[in-house]
Formats: structure tokens, C-alpha cells, sequence
């Protein structure tokens, strides 16, 4: 199963230096490292002497959405990786996940859980955004309960939904995973294998007024839905709770 990687950044690069030293600890190397500079005005682009081997590219700021789609049109492999700047992997992580799918090759993404690490410490992580993969589509309905970091998916994936919605500043991880939700048998590695971090500026998880974004994620996949199914019947009750709250 080949493998492209793509990273997104910006104004990240010694933290990036750190996301990319953990895909060369893999226990199995991924075949293309795709770095997305979307506009940085650090010194991002010293990452090529660091990591010769991997691809750069350098685009304006438009956005992380506007970074991982050109990473996904640049990959050459049909499995793709996200992997946050902010980020690192285990090293088994991306093993476990090709056995993952060789044994269920009709599941075409999966995710895994994560340790979530503040200011240098390991923190609890709150019991909404815990996985338990009874329920993978209500888990992900409220909130994104799915890590970018910690995805794999077969490319064939975004041409039956689509790509990160370019229009949304946040939530466009929520945004996408509710689509392929909607399609596709989605499965989760109930291991730690992904370190998430958080504590330091601008990170857009942090970003004020979240739901806003949601709901208008919400409208645009109800408006695309041509038919009405159980899964359309949640999203409009929840479409409806989150408009009673703001």
C-alpha cells in the first residue's frame, strides 16, 4: 500500500521539524512527504535543508482547507495520510494502520485515538471528544471527534464527495468527515497513536464561535442530500439544536 503524507503549515517550523522527524521513526516509511507552506513568513522554507527528501510546496495564504487540497492534487499514491504541523505520529502508527486495512479492504478510511499533551503535559481528554467506534457517525455529529493527524484514506474517497471545503476557515476537518460519513463504512484504531498538541498562538481549534462554522457546514451537506435517510433526519436535529443555542 503506497502512501503520500500531506502536511500542512504555517509559521510552524520548528514544530514542523518535529511532525516530520516522527513519519522517518516509522516502523514503515511512507513513500512521498508532501509539506504545504500556505504562506509563511518564517523560516519554513529552511525545512528542505533539514528533510531533503521531501516535497515542498509554497503557496499564498489561503487557508489549511486551500493547503491539504493542493497536498491531495500533488500526491501520486492512492492512500493518503494528514499529518497537523503541531503533530506527531507513534512510531507503529502508520503500520498498524496499512494491517488495519489489508484486513478490511472494503473500508477505504480509518482513524485512531490520541494522547492530547498542553504545555508539555499530558492532559484528560474531555469525555465528548472520546472514541468509542459504536457509532462513528453520531460521534462525529456534534463536534469533530476524527484527528486530521490521525486519518488514512483511499484517494477514490474525494471523488464520490469531494475535498476540503475551501470556504470554511475552521471546522472544514467536521465539514468533510460528515460527508464521507454519509457515504462511506469509516473505521477507528482504538489505540493512542498520535500525539495532539496544543498551548501555543493562533491555533484554530481555539478559534471563537466554532459552531458557526458548523452550521453552516450543516445546511450545505442538507442541501446536497437528494434523498432522506436516518443519518439526513440526525443532521437536521442537530442543525436544529445548534441554531437554538446561538
Amino acid at each position: 500500500m503506497d502512501l503520500s503524507v500531506v502536511i500542512p503549515t504555517y509559521n510552524r517550523y520548528e514544530l514542523l521539524k518535529r511532525a516530520i522527524a516522527s513519519l522517518y521513526a516509522q516502523t514503515t516509511s511512507p513513500q512521498e512527504i508532501i509539506v504545504v507552506d500556505d504562506g509563511s513568513t518564517d523560516n519554513t522554507k529552511d525545512i528542505l535543508k533539514d528533510f531533503p527528501e521531501i516535497i515542498y510546496i509554497y503557496q499564498e495564504n489561503r487557508g489549511v482547507s486551500a493547503a491539504r487540497n493542493a497536498g491531495i492534487q500533488k500526491a501520486k499514491n492512492e492512500w493518503i495520510a494528514f499529518l497537523d504541523s503541531d503533530d506527531e505520529w507513534h512510531s507503529e502508527k502508520l503500520q498498524k494502520q496499512i494491517d488495519f486495512h489489508r484486513k478490511n479492504p472494503d473500508i477505504l478510511m480509518s482513524y485512531t485515538d490520541e494522547v492530547w499533551i498542553r504545555n508539555g503535559k499530558n492532559v484528560k481528554i474531555p469525555k465528548k471528544y472520546r472514541k468509542i467506534g459504536k457509532d462513528i457517525f453520531l460521534e462525529n455529529i456534534s463536534y469533530c471527534n476524527i484527528a486530521p493527524s490521525s486519518v488514512m484514506l483511499h484517494k477514490s474517497i474525494f471523488e464520490e464527495v469531494g475535498i476540503f471545503d475551501e470556504e470554511l476557515k475552521v471546522c472544514e476537518d467536521y465539514d468533510l468527515w460528515l460527508r464521507i460519513l454519509l457515504e462511506f463504512e469509516v473505521g477507528l484504531l482504538n489505540e493512542k497513536l498520535i500525539n495532539k498538541y496544543a498551548g501555543h498562538d493562533e491555533q484554530l481549534g481555539f478559534t471563537k464561535g466554532l459552531d458557526k462554522y458548523r452550521i453552516l457546514s450543516l445546511k450545505k451537506i442538507l442541501e446536497s442530500c437528494y434523498t432522506s435517510n436516518q443519518k439526513s433526519f440526525l443532521l437536521e436535529q442537530e442543525l436544529s439544536r445548534k441554531l437554538a443555542r446561538i
